[in-house]
């Protein structure tokens, strides 16, 4: 009898020994890009132009840079293709309803298999099973896309023109751009899509003979480690062993010898990671525990050693994961054979495990959409947001074959398995920079608090081998003129307390209380905004309690409303909305003594606040920073990352390069925070720097150079606040100028 093949998508090509490697971006979270094969030729076939690649941070800073092309003389002449991700540029609602940017790429992937190669009984089921087309994506149409292509090529598009034009044309945005990388001129990507190899050529992306612009590059080496940093915790590490073993042990007769032992050591791998966790397999990770906190730090060789895989070829390993698309067939695997909430084991008694009743309750929580913010994302993303957690898994499994002096691991053990982790942290980010160096014809790494740029150069630039006469550098000062920005270090406040914002003396209710007195008398004299920065979420939380005490809150609230940074993402637009309403409102026809005449937003350094938002003309009219944002010196990854500096660079200065990083840290913080004023050569604004530490020479030598040169140090409040009266009086003319950004 002729035996009947399963239907099961997990088992195509498992046996294909093909040895054609599909390349995939398995470790890009943000901007993962996963093209097959037939698109991969596709574009090859064509041949590019000479073209600039312009990347940034975010999506919006790129549309910005779009509109700015669209408003220029050569917008005529120019083709220019924006890039973005799926969860940016998709169309399809199906699809789009996905929260997990995995979940997300992977039902792409797999809807345009339905397309390419569609078999009616395997469609049928998995369409009924899955709720989705059986012809695949409709927006997936080479036709309509090649339309799209070429009206890109005669029109430049911004993101969301780019959405609207595909809606129009029912053609597919992501890979209409793809598809139009070729023949552009100019070509606007996120930085995690040019910084990361497999996603830049996974896209169809070639450095040879063009220009690279990297803008926004002040956290270019911490973006570069954070981009092949990769986490893992016990819950993903359960699940994926979980699955997987059912996987294997289901169609063990079916996969070749060669599959079936490549698996059988992922098996193995996972199984070595949960135990040096402190865990057990078999069982639910949110009932184990693991021990008291602790977080241990190895090398790459100790670490395989401990985990005992150093009998593992781990390179071949990764080959076959990329080639064999493990991951993916385990996604399909999951979605057919399990319910949407896996569990880890199999109980003797007709019960549930601890793990499937949790994931059921949260699942019931979010279908009644109870607001419980911040546990129930962290829940989300950590036990939903992979249907096969061993998509992620893969990351942390190519970053383990770096070489052993340029990364570090980290196993960190917390009370319960689900919540430890362990941590890949990248040391040398010239090691991955040095790819898009070689190729590109030129590198312009530009940005508005590029200061200091020593570190920059010798961490990416001469670690990536390039000789010093080929860096040409570039700084110009600012388009406003001197008198327009009143910077002041001020040293004490109003009652003489000495502003020491060090660890030890920050929280005292003295040094609170003196902040309070100094914002009081600042909110009486500035008009519009007052965007206040403070050092963490916890030190702003704990100020605002106790000013909320003392009623130093009452008193602002007086002369302004006053505004605090939400944590959450989706709130941020409604808060700056608000905030922009209060500010419009109060200075629309000046500042009315007795009224209220501005607003006051109490944010965070490094937060969401701290930069890509401008608070330009009234939104930002005075910035103060309290103290300065140090990182905590005790961290195991900081203080790895200060040793590796201090065993590879030189000193300078008499201080070692851990202490200049250190101190960089800090200071490209404080320097992107107060950038958020002064965006336009017509605004004006006052910078207040409330530390005693500020008036050291070498803090101030680490400021832009445009802010350096105009700073006052003040020793007492009255002077400085003397200084900042006059300065607005001088303006109160202008103050309600229209707001021209």
């Amino acid at each position: 009898m002729k035996e009947t093949k399963s239907s099961d998508p997990s088992l195509e090509d498992e046996d294909d020994d093909d040895d054609k490697l599909v390349v995939e971006d398995y470790h890009s979270d943000d901007e993962a890009s996963k093209c097959d094969d037939d698109d991969s030729k596709e574009k090859e076939d064509e041949p590019h132009v000479t073209k600039i690649y312009y990347c940034s941070r975010t999506h919006s800073q790129l549309s910005q840079f779009v509109h700015e092309i669209q408003k220029s003389p050569y917008s005529e002449t120019t083709r220019v293709v924006a890039l973005g991700s799926r969860q940016n540029l998709c169309i399809n609602e199906t699809v789009k309803k996905l929260k997990s940017l995995s979940l997300v790429n992977d039902r792409c992937l797999e809807m345009q298999k339905n397309k390419k190669e569609p078999k009616k009984d395997q469609l049928q089921k998995k369409a009924k099973k899955q709720k989705i087309p059986s012809t695949g994506c409709p927006y997936y149409n080479q036709n309509n896309m090649d339309m799209y292509k070429d009206s890109m090529a005669a029109q430049i598009h911004d993101m969301e023109q780019l959405l609207t034009r595909g809606k129009e044309l029912k053609a597919c945005p992501y890979y209409s751009t793809r598809y139009a990388i070729p023949g552009a001129q100019v070509v606007v990507l996120p930085y995690n899509t040019l910084l990361h190899k497999s996603t830049r050529e996974a896209c169809g992306i070639h450095l040879e003979g063009n220009v690279v612009i990297i803008d926004e590059a002040h956290n270019l080496v911490e973006t570069i480690s954070n981009v092949y940093s990769v986490e893992v915790n016990g819950a993903q590490l359960c699940r994926a062993h979980s699955q997987l073993s059912q996987y294997m042990e289901k169609y063990r007769s079916r996969l070749k010898a060669k599959n079936l032992m490549y698996i059988k050591q992922i098996v193995q791998v996972l199984a070595s990671w949960i135990r040096c966790l402190g865990g057990r397999i078999g069982c639910a990770p949110d009932t184990q525990k693991t021990g008291p906190a602790s977080s241990k730090l190895f090398t790459i060789n100790d670490f395989l050693f401990t985990t005992q895989m150093d009998n593992i070829n781990l390179f071949k390993l990764q080959k076959y994961c990329e080639r064999s698309h493990i991951s993916r067939k385990l996604n399909g695997f999951v979605e057919k054979y399990q319910p949407p909430m896996v569990k880890i084991q199999e109980p003797e008694e007709p019960q549930q495990t601890g793990m499937t009743r949790f994931l059921q309750e949260i699942s019931k929580k979010t279908s009644e959409k109870k607001e419980e913010p911040q546990v129930l994302e962290k829940i989300d993303d950590e036990y939903q947001a992979f249907s096969s957690p061993l998509l992620h898994i893969e990351g942390f499994l190519l970053a383990l074959t770096n070489a052993d002096k340029d990364g570090r691991v980290v196993i960190s053990k917390q009370d319960f398995l689900s919540q430890s982790r362990l941590k890949f942290l990248l040391l040398n980010p010239a090691v991955h920079f040095q790819d898009v160096i070689k190729e590109a014809r030129a590198v312009i790494v530009a940005g508005g608090t590029m200061q200091p740029v020593d570190e920059f150069k010798h961490q990416l630039l001469y670690c990536a081998g390039v000789q010093e006469d080929r860096i040409a550098e570039f700084s110009c000062g600012h388009v406003i003129p001197p008198d327009q920005l009143l910077p002041i270090a001020l040293t004490t406040g109003p009652s003489g307390v000495d502003f020491n914002f060090t660890y030890q003396s920050r929280d005292t209710p003295k040094m609170m209380d003196e902040v309070g007195r100094v914002l009081v008398n600042v909110s009486n004299v500035v008009p519009g905004g007052v965007v206040i920065f403070f050092p963490s979420y916890d030190y702003e939380k704990l100020i605002y309690s106790h000013w909320e005490k003392t009623g130093v809150i009452a008193r602002l609230g007086m002369k302004k409303k006053v505004f605090r940074e939400p944590r959450k993402a989706n709130q941020v637009d409604f808060m700056l909305g608000q905030y922009t309403s209060i500010i419009e409102k109060a200075c629309s026809g000046g500042v009315q003594s007795g009224g209220m005449n501005g607003a006051i937003l109490l944010c965070v350094v490094g937060g969401k606040m701290s930069e890509g938002i401008n608070f330009s003309d009234n939104l930002g009219r005075c910035i103060v920073m309290v103290g300065l944002p140090f990182a905590n010196i005790k961290s195991p990854e900081l203080k790895e990352k200060m040793d590796y500096l201090n065993a590879t660079m030189p000193s300078s200065n008499g201080k070692t390069p851990g202490q200049i990083h250190y101190e960089n840290l800090c200071m490209k913080a404080v320097n992107q925070s107060i950038g958020r004023a002064i965006r336009h050569k017509g605004d004006y604004a006052t910078i207040l720097l409330l530390d005693s530490r500020y008036a050291r020479s070498s803090i101030q030598s680490k400021l832009p150079g445009w802010i350096a040169r105009r700073l006052q140090t003040i020793q007492k409040f009255g002077p400085a606040f003397g200084a900042i009266r006059k300065f607005f009086v001088e303006r109160r003319p202008t103050s309600s100028k229209a707001d021209t950004s």
